[in-house]
């Protein structure tokens, strides 16, 4: 094993376990705070499960290593859904909050499709960059306004909040919740740091294009946060929070890992956006946000079948992309 490879593992170790931790004290604190679990999962912990994807892609832009930055979120996007969302309910079929599947899986896709308006000049600039971090200010807001008003029309939402965190490995320390949070973005941090200098350097002595190593390696290595969450979640019966961690985790990644890595650095994509074949891969994005929105449409639910069906769609685009490796 070359140096370089085992930098890399060691920095997806510290992108796990950094994101475990954040992922522990910010929803330990939003639970003692009597948030509800979707509200959770769609804000807290699937932005704190985002934060690899975060550093990665801002550490690209900023070295303009830019179909890095894009593909890891691209590609991280396709393996929330498709892989771990598909893994997650063929362990166990998903039931969540209607609200996920009514309201929160539309938006997924739409932000998805205005990510493909604005990538047509093959250039997200700052303008753009704003437009999708004033998004996630707007989504946050929405999702916490709509779980204090269900909250209140929910007698037994209360209880249900109070008597998860024991499930769920509660912190009920306020300074060991701020802790592991500070603790945690120390963790993805460095380790982002890691997987982006250790990737280029395969890259390199590959032979392989950054945009693969984006879609594939760095973007299937900052999704272990989400992979580990929502398959413990589905196994704990933690529904709300398995599905809205993989919703949030998207919206999360378009409109704030893109909107805040455009704003510092505009993002070029080399080649062109039809050139480089990236419609493609924004193409294949589009529709798996929309398999969970069909498959949740009827009844919030997300079968066996309908999970091996995701895994099917994943393995499919990853034989697609070896193929033009």
């Amino acid at each position: 094993m070359t140096p370089d490879v085992l930098l890399c593992l060691v920095g997806f170790l510290l992108l796990y376990f950094g994101a475990e931790w954040l992922v522990k004290g910010s929803s330990s604190l939003a639970r003692s705070l009597g948030v509800t679990p979707l509200a959770i999962g769609l804000t807290v912990v699937a932005y704190g499960t985002s934060m690899p994807e975060f550093v990665v892609s801002l550490l690209a832009s900023i070295r303009e290593k830019s179909m890095i930055a894009v593909g890891n979120v691209v590609g991280s996007n396709i393996f929330n859904v498709a892989f771990i969302l598909g893994l997650a309910a063929v362990i166990r079929p998903l039931t969540c909050n209607r609200g996920a599947a009514r309201r929160d899986n539309p938006i997924m896709l739409l932000v998805s499709l205005y990510l493909l308006a604005i990538c047509f000049d093959s250039r997200i600039g700052r303008i753009e960059g704003a437009t999708l971090f004033l998004g996630i200010i707007a989504y946050t807001w929405m999702n916490f306004w709509f779980s204090r008003r269900e909250a209140r029309e929910d007698a037994g939402g209360a209880s249900e909040v109070s008597a998860a965190p024991q499930e769920a490995g509660y912190i009920a320390s306020r300074p060991r919740q701020i802790l592991f949070i500070l603790a945690g973005i120390a963790g993805v941090i460095y380790g982002a740091h890691l997987v982006v200098d250790s990737a280029e350097k395969i890259m390199t002595a590959l032979g392989v294009s950054e945009k693969f190593i984006g879609l594939t390696v760095v973007a299937a290595g900052t999704s272990l946060p989400e992979l580990a969450t929502s398959v413990v979640a589905a196994l704990r019966k933690e529904m709300d929070i398995s599905v809205g961690n993989i919703i949030g985790s998207n919206v999360f990644n378009i409109l704030s890992v893109l909107g805040v890595a455009a704003l510092v650095r505009p993002i070029p994509i080399p080649g062109g956006f039809v050139g480089s074949g990236m419609v493609i891969d924004y193409a294949v994005m589009i529709f798996t946000s929309a398999l969970p929105l069909f498959m949740m449409w009827r009844a919030p639910t997300i079968s066996r079948k309908e999970g091996l069906l995701l895994l099917l769609t994943y393995a499919a685009y990853m034989a697609y992309l070896l193929k033009n490796a």
